[in-house]
Order: C-alpha cells, then sequence, then structure tokens
C-alpha cells in the first residue's frame, strides 16, 4: 500500500498563543508517543514543539490518516476536536515535503532566519530516533531538510541582519525604558533561549541581573557564564522587587507569576514600571498580570511588529532560498517515487526472468553436454535480454507515475498479470 506524508499543524500563522498553548503536546511524553503510535494508518511520525509552532509529521497508508491524528490529538489535550479544525492546517506529500524544508530553513518562522528553529527541529528528530517512530521516509526527510537548511544559510544571505526571538523581546524593552544599562533584569528559565537572551542584555549595556531556574545548579551555571546571579526558583516572587526588565521561557505547563504575585510587591517597588516579556508556550505569565498599574506585559505574538521592521532586508534572499526548496522538493520526490516504483520494478524484472530460466533449461536441454564457457555465454546473454526487454516498461513508470496517481502502476502490473507471479527460488540479477 503505498505511504503518505502528512504535516499536521498550528502555528503562529493560523492561531494566537492563547489557543496554541492549547494545544501543546509533549514529544518526551511516553503516553503522547503510544496515543499516536496506535493512531489507526500511522506507521512513522515527529512532534515537534515550539513556541510558534506545533505539527505532527507523519507518514500513513489512507487518506484518513490526517482526520484520525487530529482526532487523537484532541483527545491528547482534553480538548473538542472542532477547536482545533479552526485552526489546524494540513499538508500531504509534496506540499508536506516542501513545508519541512521552509520550516527547517527558518522561512516560515515569525523571525525569518532565526537560528533556533533548527535546533529545536534537530531535537525533535532525536526523540523520534530514540523512540523508533521515525523511520525509512522520516529519517531520509529530515535528513534532507538538515541539508537544505544548511545549504540556504550558505548560498543566500536570508540569516543576514535577522532577530532571534530573544533579541526582538529585547528591543521591545528598549522601547519602553530606553537606556538599559540602569535597569536590572530577570531571566527565567536556563535552557538556549535564555543564553541567548543574556548575551542580548548584556551587549546592551544590562550589568545587573538574575536568572532563575527550576534546577538550580543550571541557574548558577548560567549565571556564571554571564558574570550574572543565580536566583532560587522558589524566590522568583521577591525578586521582582529588584528587577524591571522580566524575560520568561520555561516549559512549564502552568502560569508561574500570578496578577495576585506581581500586586504584592508593587508598593516594594514604588510603582516603578514592571516590563514582562513571556516567549514562553504555555505562557509562564497570567495575563491578567497586565491589568496591573505600571506593570507591561508582552506575550510571543506581540513581537511581530518588532520583528517585521528589518523583514523586506532578506526578503529577496528569500526568494532565492525557495528557488533552492524546489529543487530539493523535486529531488526528494524522486527518491519518494522509487520506493513506491520498487515492488512493481522486482516483479517485473521477476516475471521476465522467470521466462528466461524456463527457456534457458529448454535449450540446455536440447545442446546436451557443453563446455562451461558456453554456458556463460548463454548466462550472459539470457541476462542481457531481462535487462533490454525490462528497460522500457520501467523507464514508462519513472516517466509517467509522478505524473499522475498509480495508473501507471496498475497498468503495468495488468499488462505482464503480475499479481499471479508463480513462486520462485530464482535468485535474479538486479544491477
Amino acid at each position: 500500500m503505498e505511504q503518505k506524508i502528512y504535516i499536521i499543524g498550528i502555528s503562529h500563522k493560523t492561531a494566537s498563543v492563547d489557543i496554541r498553548e492549547g494545544f501543546v503536546i509533549n514529544p518526551l511524553s511516553s503516553k503522547v508517543s503510544l496515543s499516536i503510535s496506535l493512531t489507526k494508518n500511522v506507521q512513522e511520525f515527529i512532534i515537534i514543539s515550539t513556541c510558534n509552532r506545533i505539527e505532527i509529521i507523519v507518514v500513513g497508508s489512507s487518506e484518513n490518516t490526517p482526520q484520525n491524528i487530529i482526532k487523537t490529538w484532541a483527545k491528547i489535550v482534553s480538548k473538542p476536536e472542532e477547536e482545533l479544525l479552526k485552526h489546524v492546517y494540513i499538508h500531504q506529500d509534496k506540499e508536506a515535503i516542501k513545508h519541512i524544508f521552509t520550516v527547517t530553513s527558518s522561512l516560515d518562522s515569525m523571525v525569518l532566519g532565526e537560528a533556533q528553529i533548527l535546533g529545536q527541529i534537530k531535537e525533535s528528530y532525536k526523540i523520534a530516533t530514540h523512540t523508533n517512530t521515525a523511520k525509512t521516509i522520516l529519517n531520509k526527510l529530515l535528513h534532507k531538510a538538515f541539508y537544505v537548511a544548511k545549504r540556504i544559510r550558505t548560498e543566500t544571505k536570508v540569516a543576514c541582519h535577522s532577530l532571534s526571538i530573544s533579541y526582538a523581546a529585547i528591543r521591545l524593552a528598549k522601547k519602553i525604558f530606553g537606556d538599559l544599562s540602569k535597569n536590572k533584569a530577570l531571566i527565567i528559565g536556563a535552557g538556549e533561549m535564555a543564553e541567548i537572551t543574556a548575551n542580548h542584555l548584556m551587549q546592551s549595556g544590562v550589568q545587573n541581573f538574575y536568572i532563575s531556574n527550576r534546577t538550580y545548579c543550571a541557574a548558577k551555571k548560567l549565571a556564571k557564564q554571564f558574570n550574572g546571579k543565580a536566583i532560587p526558583f522558589e524566590n522568583i516572587h521577591s525578586t521582582l522587587i529588584k528587577a524591571d526588565v522580566i524575560i520568561s521561557s520555561t516549559s512549564s505547563n502552568q502560569s508561574i507569576i500570578k496578577k495576585q504575585d506581581v500586586k504584592n510587591i508593587l508598593k516594594a517597588r514604588k510603582n516603578k514600571p514592571l516590563f514582562f516579556i513571556d516567549i514562553a508556550v504555555p505562557r509562564d505569565i497570567h495575563p491578567d498580570v497586565n491589568t496591573l498599574d505600571n506593570v507591561y506585559l508582552y506575550n510571543i505574538d506581540d513581537l511581530k511588529e518588532v520583528v517585521e521592521e528589518n523583514l523586506s532586508l532578506r526578503q529577496e534572499e528569500a526568494e532565492k532560498a525557495y528557488s533552492i526548496i524546489h529543487n530539493e522538493v523535486e529531488s526528494f520526490c524522486d527518491w519518494i517515487q522509487s520506493l513506491i516504483l520498487q515492488p512493481t520494478i522486482v516483479d517485473l524484472r521477476k516475471r521476465f526472468s522467470i521466462f528466461a530460466e524456463e527457456e534457458l533449461k529448454k535449450t540446455l536441454k536440447k545442446l546436451g553436454p557443453i563446455d562451461q564457457k558456453t554456458h556463460k555465454a548463454l548466462r550472459i546473454m539470457v541476462d542481457s535480454l531481462i535487462n533490454k526487454l525490462t528497460h522500457d516498461p520501467i523507464s514508462y513508470l519513472k516517466c509517467t507515475h509522478r505524473l499522475t496517481d498509480n495508473t501507471p502502476i496498475n497498468f503495468t502490473r495488468q499488462m505482464f498479470n503480475l499479481d499471479n507471479i508463480k513462486k520462485s527460488k530464482l535468485v535474479i540479477n538486479e544491477d
């Protein structure tokens, strides 16, 4: 049965952050992995979950595979299927291949050319290989996607002048405070995004900042790297009295800073402005915080205006990148078609080989005893005939199958009666 590639997902283009956080699924969860594995007609899958997108890349054997995945996804997050359908997109085969190449190359990111998405997808792929949910087709697809991303970074300038999400967040902070060198910052989280944020803060003149993380040793390590101060996670709320800019990016499933937490420290701050940037999905800071006086809260979606400022500088390079993607999509489709055609090609050669071997046996019986040289010459002739007789049918399959559906395969199998080949123990020369 023919296998198809599907991508089922939601992103910053189809759903706001409050919608996206409700449909986050954890690629590391064994329960999630098992649920998708048991979904009907699913042979392979990879889960991509970032602040801007949740996507499931699937290899399936039915046109109903996307609908089955949507049902499973909604069940995992305990949400109505109808709600997910309002925001979900589905890409199939060639469009799915193009989409993953585009995403991996950061051409579909909120920040065109940002580098973080490639690392995030590599991590998703690593999880899928560890759990054995990525097999022949998705292994090939993801390796190709990484190759395409490398080509685009090497051969175009799409990443030049690009902003990272964290840098865009700090640009937004500058609009509020102006010179950040006089302000103290609190970074919540100690992952890659936190490290990039700390680096941008230092470049922006921030001299005093705190770093907090659920794993205190990770906070200490990052704080030492940037000459900051590590804060135990349970002391975050008291640290809000000292900090002016708070940038949060954790993997928490619920808010870690709520309205009352902030309200409790405003008097101690003497009503100095407090600026929150929440770049986590699900969100770390409850939206109600924004209703307090002198408190400003921005989430990942609020950064769009900032990142679009220098978008035009990279649009021309993006066109070059899309040209590379187009060529690589065609190349990958050729490989996919070779997988689909292979069983019919093997059966076709086997069919002709059976006839050839039967005729060779008759000929050898009529000739009687012959020397080894003559026998070898007859064998070479038979193999040559098989290659020549199958050349045109195989060429026909390769040339026509990509342009249509399965009709050329079905036609070839019927014409040569390939579904009724007698069982044979013959060793077929595939060269």
